[in-house]
């Protein structure tokens, strides 16, 4: 299927008080908290970096995603917002879609986990996610949809971000001088215990 994809993250300090907060404001709970798997291939030479592209596996909950997103049209840009067109497809065999990825050059080259909590309001998407370098929640929805979920959630505008999952660990790599190169709980772990 695909969609474009209008989304807003935030930093969020405590997990727990603001489950309670997204219930609290009218959203359903949908996911439990689980822990959430990917891996992003691309070429040795990164071609689809450089295209704005990318090609995802997703493991959660014992499901198997396939994505690939890219930028949308300048037609359906909102500066405001993250806007990708995204195409997504469940699969029965993420191994097995891993290895033609090789067969055709594309290669792992990024992965990165989270505890991923998935609420909903109907009309769009809450998702926390725990990372190894912070908290964040992400809104999905339409632009009119995420402001007022943002007054309703009480955040500003200004705590938003539209960086990715690889931005804010490149930023934190820079910011802590860390030589971990996928975000994941191991890495970062044996990072932040190296004295």
């Amino acid at each position: 299927m695909q969609v474009a994809e209008i989304e807003l993250k935030f930093a969020v300090e405590d997990p727990v008080p603001f489950r309670y907060s997204a219930l609290r404001a009218g959203f359903q709970l949908v996911t439990e908290r689980s822990l959430e798997t990917n891996t992003l291939y691309d070429t040795s030479d990164r071609q689809l970096r450089a295209k704005k592209q990318i090609l995802r596996l997703r493991e959660y909950n014992g499901h198997h995603v396939l994505t690939h997103k890219r930028t949308a049209a300048p037609s359906e840009l909102d500066a405001r917002f993250k806007t990708r067109v995204e195409t997504e497809t469940m699969l029965e065999d993420s191994e097995a879609m891993a290895e033609v990825f090789l067969q055709l050059g594309y290669g792992p080259v990024f992965r990165y986990e989270k505890f991923r909590t998935e609420f909903s309001s109907g009309a769009g998407h809450l998702v926390l996610d725990e990372t190894p370098i912070g908290v964040w929640a992400e809104l999905e929805g339409a632009p009119e949809w995420i402001d007022a979920m943002l007054e309703r959630l009480q955040v500003g505008r200004e705590q938003c971000s539209t960086d990715s999952y690889g931005k804010l660990f490149e930023r934190w790599k820079t910011e802590t001088g860390s030589d971990a190169l996928n975000l994941t709980f191991e890495e970062v772990q044996a990072e932040v215990l190296v004295p």
